[in-house]
């Protein structure tokens, strides 16, 4: 289900569960929410690796960095030959060069993958957000 408004798009797309259903050229468990959502500023992908699988290649970058945010279940992450255990809450930060690649462990491993370009951001909340005086249904009036 989408949504659309002037300055929002909200897509559903139920529990994180459902992306096993999902394929993308090939690779199941992999949805890129860019186009769906309209995005600009960076790419973003919902994961998951089930028990027993892996990314099927080692993969860098050449602009964008990428964030991964570890939601559930747990794996093995390798970066320029280092590997590492993930979990639930893990975060990992890999530069564009940086050569990786993950695998679930004994759960299927659900992450969301940021990417945008390295360096290019500007500001942040505290620099660009603006505080505005409109209240919603449930604040304090």
């Amino acid at each position: 289900m989408t949504t659309k408004g002037d300055n929002f798009t909200l897509v559903d797309i139920g529990s994180f569960e459902n992306l096993l259903k999902r394929d993308y050229k090939g690779f199941g468990g992999k949805y890129f929410i860019g186009n769906d959502l309209g995005l600009t500023g960076c790419e973003v992908s919902l994961n998951c690796i089930p028990v027993g699988k892996t990314m099927p290649f080692v993969h860098a970058h050449k602009k964008n960095e990428e964030l991964y945010i570890v939601t559930g279940g747990n794996g093995t992450f390798f970066v320029d030959g280092i590997e590492f255990p993930v979990q639930e809450g893990s975060l990992v930060r890999v530069a564009p060069s940086g050569e990786r690649a993950c695998k679930a462990g004994d759960k299927d491993l659900y992450f969301i993958c940021i990417q945008a370009q390295e360096g290019s951001l500007t500001q942040a909340t505290l620099q660009d957000g603006i505080r505005i005086e409109t209240k919603t249904s449930w604040m304090d009036i």
